[in-house]
């Protein structure tokens, strides 16, 4: 892998990385907060809270100390930065997926090429002081799905996941697992905090943004993932993604 990085002796430093298609890297934790930007390729990253998806233009919030491992497909050009954690007093202290402004984007861009010490009153001190206010109004956006807590939701989400193009009922579940709809409801609630329909539907819009990316046809996601023809998955994806798969394909990201 291809790493650079600007001066590390300040509360923020940028880098660069570049990270082949199905680079897996096991647990680990940093001991600063970590902003995980992707350029191009989807990235994967799981937490003991669940999976988080990130896709071009996107980034991921890491807090401090938070032990995760990251999953790439598809070729990844990556950009981000390490955060002393008390930097600023009002940063975010949970995972979330952020999106990224196209100004941070550049002073990120910027500040990989520091390579000498952050002196007060220059330039340097300027830029990576602005990337520090810019991080506090980072929009969080819904692509992460919870883990399930209990070995027994946590079975049936897997089995779930194995293949998305069965769209099974919430009754049909119960009965396959010996448990009343009522039951099983409330374990969705209580353990990811999501009802059964809307963790389905998530777990369907993150695999379509990671099977886009891997360039798989339309008609195959679609089939994939039990829509009964393109047309119906697209009007699901514009609807959660604001455009159609078609445009999100052909968007040029910065």
């Amino acid at each position: 892998m291809n790493y650079l990085h600007g001066q590390l002796n300040y509360a923020v430093y940028a880098y660069a990385q570049s990270y082949p298609s199905g680079y897996i890297e096991d647990m680990h934790q940093h001991d600063r907060i970590q902003l995980l930007h992707t350029l191009s390729g989807v990235i994967h990253v799981q937490t003991a809270e669940g999976i988080w998806v990130i896709p071009p233009t996107k980034g991921i919030w890491i807090p401090e100390n938070k032990k995760h491992s990251i999953t790439i497909f598809g070729e990844v050009e990556a950009r981000g930065v390490f955060v002393e954690p008390f930097a600023r007093a009002d940063l975010n202290t949970q995972c979330s997926v952020v999106a990224i402004p196209k100004l941070l984007s550049e002073l990120i861009n910027q500040a990989v090429e520091i390579k000498t010490d952050v002196l007060p009153h220059t330039r340097n001190e300027r830029l990576l002081e602005l990337i520090l206010d810019e991080l506090r109004f980072l929009k969080e956006i819904p692509f992460q799905l919870p883990e399930a807590q209990s070995s027994l939701l946590k079975k049936i989400c897997n089995n779930i996941k194995k293949d998305l193009s069965i769209i099974p009922s919430l009754s049909d579940i119960a009965k396959q697992y010996h448990l009343s709809t009522k039951t099983l409801s409330r374990l969705f609630q209580k353990e990811m905090n999501l009802s059964f329909s809307i963790w389905l539907k998530q777990a369907k819009l993150l695999q379509a943004l990671t099977d886009l990316e891997m360039k798989k046809s339309i008609l195959s996601i679609a089939l994939d993932l039990g829509y009964s023809s393109p047309s119906a998955f697209s009007y699901m994806f514009k609807r959660e993604m604001g455009m159609t798969p078609t445009e999100y394909i052909n968007k040029k990201y910065y």
